[in-house]
């Protein structure tokens, strides 16, 4: 039987943490006058009195390690528990939302994908914007953290080729999780410091633009404003492409500069191939809007933004991309299929996945060519294990298995076939906006069915979680271990 303890010790923790985080609305509320100071305040409390609850009712002994079964269940239950408690502000607060529609909201924030269900965003209160771009930004923290400490540890869809990064994590889970948080935090915080300061050099208001940073980094998408970033000046459209670029690297990559170590940076092959998909797609789709006889800046501008934000998964958009033609759309479908870097706060599927997909298949012909060869993938100059590559191949499968059966459940529920498809699509691979009228990059989620709603919820978590992490809590041999 799991001991679930240590999970429940942590996760109280987390809860308390992300109670006292409340304060910052709550500030900002006051500031501006706005009784709506009281609902963060309330929600803050309640939030943090049931996490200490947690931690004290489990805090008999002290925690220095995780088994593998328990690292699966804190994995998962970080990401469900969190959202219940983020979502009290929209509960209490102005929205005044059902629990579907508040717990879709916070879930959207925590797995940063940037759907909403909220229409009238410029008229909401300051502090409730801003608890939205906080949910975010502590979500983009807390996905590097698990994809750096987590998943290589679970042998998640080939994540475990990092453990050799130097972050060997069996048996000590907990510190070492705690030590890596602490060194990208202040990156993290870095980052976020120098996106919001060129956001104002662009013309934003202060608000807007610690608003926009925190969900640029977090390639999270949530907006203070319904038409997001058309509303700004054409400026704000080049740095949040950069560090939306920026985010979705690997954040190993910086410690490791940071400690004057270069090399690993410029030869991670990862980045390049990343960098490369991008300067593709934005080429393309610059060429294609020239054709519309838009000027060579309004197109490269628009293509730039829109491509790197679908990409990484962010899913801020400066135009509605819909109307740019099928092929534009076709292509911002694919797009956002292929993600950021491991490591990073980018989502979908990851580069490096398709680049093993490609050495093994590179392999592959290479034996059928020469039958008495031996031809072994490599990543990064190294060999790539069995292991690795059956675990990359189970995730594409997996991945692209559920992406149907999400949409086929999607369209049960009586939505059209555009918007089951792109619906599934943006939640499973955390994009955030979807195709069509409904769910595009014009539309939101707000008049999407209750059991829609709850579809995409799950969607949302098992993405965020490379499907396998929570998959794994089905199966009989998991509690029987």
């Amino acid at each position: 039987m799991v001991d679930v303890r240590p999970v429940i010790n942590v996760i109280g923790v987390l809860v308390m943490l992300l109670g006292m985080t409340m304060v910052f609305p709550l500030i900002i509320d006051l500031l501006r006058d706005n009784d709506e100071w009281v609902v963060f305040l309330q929600s803050g409390l309640i939030t943090f009195v049931v996490g200490a609850m947690l931690y004290m009712a489990t805090n008999t002994e002290t925690h220095q390690g995780l088994t593998l079964q328990q690292t699966f269940l804190l994995t998962t239950g970080v990401w469900v528990a969190l959202p219940v408690f983020g979502a009290i502000p929209f509960i209490m607060g102005t929205t005044n939302a059902s629990f579907t529609d508040a717990f879709f909201e916070a879930m959207s924030g925590l797995t940063t994908t940037g759907a909403t269900v909220f229409e009238g965003l410029d008229d909401l209160p300051e502090g409730l914007l801003f608890w939205r771009a906080i949910l975010q930004w502590l979500g983009g923290i807390g996905i590097i953290v698990v994809a750096m400490v987590f998943l290589p540890e679970l042998r998640v869809g080939g994540m475990q080729i990092f453990r050799s990064e130097g972050f060997d994590t069996f048996g000590k889970i907990l510190p070492r999780a705690t030590e890596i948080a602490s060194r990208v935090a202040w990156l993290y915080v870095g980052l976020t410091a120098a996106c919001a300061t060129l956001y104002l050099a662009t013309g934003m208001n202060t608000f807007d633009a610690a608003s926009h940073a925190m969900t640029t980094i977090a390639t999270g998408g949530f907006s203070t404003r319904d038409a997001s970033f058309a509303a700004f000046a054409p400026g704000a459209e080049y740095v949040g492409a950069l560090f939306m670029c920026l985010a979705a690297l690997p954040f190993v990559r910086y410690v490791q500069l940071l400690d004057g170590n270069t090399k690993p940076f410029f030869q991670d092959t990862q980045i390049w191939s990343f960098l490369g998909i991008i300067g593709v797609v934005v080429f393309t789709l610059t060429l294609w809007m020239w054709s519309f006889q838009t000027t060579w800046e309004v197109g490269f501008r628009k293509a730039l933004f829109n491509a790197i934000s679908i990409i990484t998964g962010t899913g801020f958009a400066s135009s509605d991309y819909n109307t740019w033609g099928a092929f534009a759309v076709v292509l911002f479908f694919y797009a956002g299929l292929i993600g950021g870097c491991a490591g990073s706060t980018s989502c979908s599927v990851k580069v490096f996945r398709y680049q093993l997909l490609f050495a093994a298949i590179k392999s592959q012909i290479k034996a059928i060519y020469s039958p008495n060869g031996v031809f072994r993938p490599r990543y990064q100059g190294r060999i790539v294990g069995s292991d690795v590559l059956n675990s990359v191949l189970s995730f594409f499968v997996i991945f692209f298995l559920t992406l149907g059966i999400l949409a086929v459940a999607l369209s049960m529920t009586g939505l059209d076939m555009i918007t089951s498809v792109s619906g599934a699509a943006a939640a499973l691979a955390n994009i955030g906006p979807g195709l069509g009228d409904q769910i595009g990059p014009a539309g939101n989620y707000a008049d999407i069915n209750f059991t829609a709603k709850w579809i995409l919820v799950i969607a949302m978590l098992v993405g965020r979680l490379e499907l396998l992490a929570v998959y794994t809590l089905f199966t009989l041999r998991f509690w029987r271990a």
